[in-house]
């Protein structure tokens, strides 16, 4: 009997470890995996025992038990295949770690590089300090599998030694600390443990460049108000509903409104490259910085943008997550569709069940939306006839609920533009970098009061920030009144107003910062 201990990772965004138990014992010569395996870990055998006798090795014919633990955790995918592989070969006694390895520190291991940053601690057996995740062909060549991103995160916080496919070498150099090795075939990583050669470690580059857009918020003439409005919103992380007739510019204010965000910082950039490579979306130094800007067609289902499946996979607005989420067309959506947003606008989170699986994703995106005040798109345009009945425009409305709106911070209307808007001076017009600075110092202002922006302050934390004065409640109280808001909106209002004063410079929020806020729910409700 010989049993051999391997270390590799689940997928998805927890990357869950998994310890594949590899044990040899006498009696008919079979091969069975137990621990949850789906069909793609079942096929593996297969994989696996072509690989083996094609790297020269002999597969080993006696009872084989290979066990993927936690034993009720599900498996799927062909990433255990170089795991299974290293097990039955330790186990056959076909791989012979050297000796002198053993009960030895890492660095002193293969003559690791001296920038590891890993464990000072001995091991009894040298390949507990390495995690193995890579799909197998047939001839021992190594695959790229989807979801190396929350896998590198979680081998680097227990600081492990990663070996992974040639093709998931560049993903997993990017986080911060990990060691990683690359390899292209079995006899590789074989090769490499037995102290006979050095795998390449993929060029890590720590530090992308600062990123550059194509696009520029001075590309957009006049929209003065609107563009006041996007600056305010990226400030304090904002809801925004831009309503007005077709043309006028509200789909490249949105487009513009990433060129004026903060960078990722190091942990939000994680984040965000761990939801993109489980979804299988490819992640480099290019974008590694770069907030998402999610443009889903309004006949996405309800699934499509919340996530699901039988084993549930993150959605469109968990791909936006520090990004911006961006609907087009608001009222061609289901209104079922619309609906599966209010929560996660709350939470910033979405939690999804299935039979196989529960799952819990991040959604903490900003909301961007556009559209027409009706079917034709020019009702209550100066310049253009409308052609649309009134119970045609209410009916358009309508689609868009009550609870729905007023989880959006801010409603402005984004009006038809002039030929003497048009034809305005380059001079007046202000770029993203000169509207960005701008918004980063707010966002310090916020942070170094709260950690996080004022869109996601606490009912308690409004309180303590947001106080007004008794004049300036009074305004408030009668505003609230005569608009007939919820408490919601309340809320929401002295939330804009704190980004307003922050843009300001303002410890204390001002008269003007509180009527400007309130402007922003003029159109609450359609009329």
């Amino acid at each position: 009997m010989s049993l051999s201990i391997v270390y590799s990772r689940a997928g998805g965004l927890g990357a869950p470890q998994v310890t594949v138990e590899v044990l040899l014992t006498n009696g008919l010569p079979s091969l069975s995996i137990v621990g949850l395996p789906e069909m793609a870990v079942k096929e593996s055998k297969d994989r696996v025992r072509g690989a083996i006798i094609n790297s020269r090795f002999e597969f080993p014919v006696r009872r084989i038990t290979i066990n993927l633990a936690p034993a009720d955790l599900p498996k799927e995918g062909g990433r255990f295949d170089l795991a299974i592989a290293m097990g039955i070969l330790l186990s056959s006694s076909q791989l012979e770690l050297p000796k002198e390895t053993r009960s030895t520190t890492p660095e002193a291991l293969h003559s690791l590089s001296s920038n590891s940053s890993l464990i000072q601690k001995e091991y009894n057996n040298p390949v507990e300090q390495f995690e193995f995740v890579g799909e197998l062909a047939l001839s021992g060549e190594l695959r790229a599998v989807d979801g190396i991103i929350p896998i590198a995160i979680a081998a680097n916080k227990k600081k492990r030694i990663l070996i992974v496919p040639e093709g998931n070498g560049q993903e997993a150099a990017l986080i911060k600390g990990l060691t990683v090795y690359t390899a292209g075939h079995l006899l590789d990583v074989c090769a490499f443990l037995k102290g006979e050669i050095q795998l390449s470690q993929p060029e890590i580059n720590n530090s992308p460049e600062q990123q550059f857009y194509s696009t520029c918020l001075s590309d957009i003439c006049g929209q003065q108000g609107a563009k006041r409005a996007l600056e305010i919103a990226a400030a304090g992380q904002h809801s925004l509903l831009m309503k007005g007739p077709p043309g006028t510019g509200k789909t490249m204010l949105a487009s513009r409104l990433v060129t004026i965000l903060p960078t990722l910082s190091d942990t939000e950039a994680e984040e965000v490259a761990a939801i993109r490579s489980v979804c299988g979306e490819k992640v480099s130094f290019d974008n590694w910085a770069v907030r998402g800007f999610r443009v889903p067609h309004h006949t996405a289902s309800g699934v499509a943008l919340v996530g699901g499946g039988s084993y549930p996979s993150p959605g469109e607005i968990s791909l936006a997550h520090h990004g911006v989420l961006f609907m087009d067309e608001l009222p061609e959506f289901s209104q079922k569709v619309l609906e599966v947003l209010r929560e996660p606008l709350e939470s910033g989170k979405i939690a999804i069940s299935r039979a196989a699986k529960k799952a819990e994703f991040p959604a903490s995106f900003q909301l961007i939306a556009a559209m027409n005040p009706c079917p034709c798109g020019y009702w209550g345009d100066t310049q253009n006839n409308c052609r649309c009945t009134s119970e045609q425009v209410q009916r358009y409305q309508n689609k868009l609920s009550g609870p729905f709106l007023d989880r959006i911070d801010m409603h402005i209307e984004v009006p038809a533009l002039s030929h003497m808007d048009l034809q305005q001076s380059s001079d007046m017009i202000e770029n993203s970098a000169e509207v960005k600075k701008r918004v980063v110092k707010a966002q310090q202002r916020q942070r170094i009061r709260r950690d996080h922006c004022n869109a996601h302050l606490s009912n308690k934390e409004i309180e303590e920030d947001c106080h007004l004065s008794d004049d300036n409640q009074k305004v408030l109280e009668k505003t609230m009144n005569k608009m007939k808001l919820s408490a919601r909106a309340y809320h929401r209002i002295l939330k804009l107003a704190r980004t307003i004063a922050d843009l300001d410079n303002s410890d204390k929020i001002q008269l003007h910062h509180l009527t400007e806020s309130i402007g922003y729910r003029k159109i609450d409700h359609f009329q």
